[in-house]
């Protein structure tokens, strides 16, 4: 499956984060702000073998693409500001349409209407791509390509910066904004954040809360090759996703919480002392 979007991020590369204008979250502060107990780290063992199984990304309850059972290879793409910070957003189908439009006229590949469809979180123009030679796992002449324009009501990311892994990820209704929103939120640009292959792991996906926000957390493993003859190693990342009940602002922040070593031995993984 080929999914080529613009709206992944880098680690060594980048992720695209969320929704909505920037500004500071609000100022009031509880006298005594607190955090709430979350699920323990899954051991290094556990994390070890999910890092190197090769059938494994995601944990079985994480969000699924409406487009993931399309046979053979598509794409699917978010129609970016002319800056391509961030995604474009509107309420309004003509437009998102005539956005659309142009932008794939720009693109190096086109793609010739077929239809649009309508979610709660998105327009999506749906084009037949034609491809002149083989490119990439494409190997037919045509393949669907699905293009998205997020509605603001939904997901507004007017102002992130999708290079960054830290800091303003973007937007949600305040009047919509639940933990479930939340996390939905956050696992589905997940799908878009571009990391190496062998990064693109998340160990747990979980709730929890900080001082005046509302918080999602990705735990992810991150295996670094660290020569031949040595031991990998695994940095355990904590990726915060903080939203703001008054404004619906969410923010990110990457924490290593710590590493360890680890290799693969026939076929079986292993922690290294």
């Amino acid at each position: 499956m080929k999914t080529s979007h613009q709206a992944l991020l880098a680690l060594v590369v980048l992720f695209a984060a969320a929704c909505g204008g920037s500004g500071s979250a609000d100022s009031a502060k509880p006298a005594t702000p607190t955090v709430a107990a979350v699920p323990q780290i899954p051991a290094d063992a556990e994390i070890a073998a999910k890092a190197y199984d090769p059938g494994y990304t995601v944990p079985d309850t994480f969000f699924a693409d409406l487009r993931s059972d399309t046979a053979g290879s598509y794409t699917i793409h978010h129609v970016l500001d002319s800056s391509q910070s961030y995604e474009l957003c509107t309420d309004d189908l003509v437009e998102a349409q005539a956005w659309e439009e142009a932008d794939n006229a720009s693109r190096a590949v086109n793609g010739y209407y077929v239809t649009s469809i309508e979610t709660n979180r998105y327009f999506e123009i749906v084009r037949e791509l034609s491809y002149t030679q083989d490119v990439g796992n494409i190997t037919t002449p045509t393949t669907p390509g699905f293009a998205r324009v997020f509605k603001c009501g939904h997901t507004n990311r007017d102002g992130v910066d999708r290079n960054l892994l830290d800091g303003y990820a973007g937007r949600i209704d305040p009047a919509l904004l639940t933990g479930a929103r939340l996390q939905d939120f956050t696992e589905y640009l997940w799908q878009f954040a571009w990391f190496n292959v062998s990064h693109k792991k998340v160990i747990a996906s979980r709730a929890g809360s900080a001082p005046d926000a509302m918080r999602h957390t990705l735990v992810l493993a991150l295996v670094n090759n660290q020569g031949t003859g040595n031991c990998d190693r695994i940095d355990v990342v904590e990726w915060h996703f903080d939203a703001n009940a008054s404004s619906g602002e969410i923010h990110r922040r990457f924490d290593l919480h710590h590493s360890f070593e680890a290799t693969l031995e026939g076929g079986v993984a292993r922690l290294c002392d």
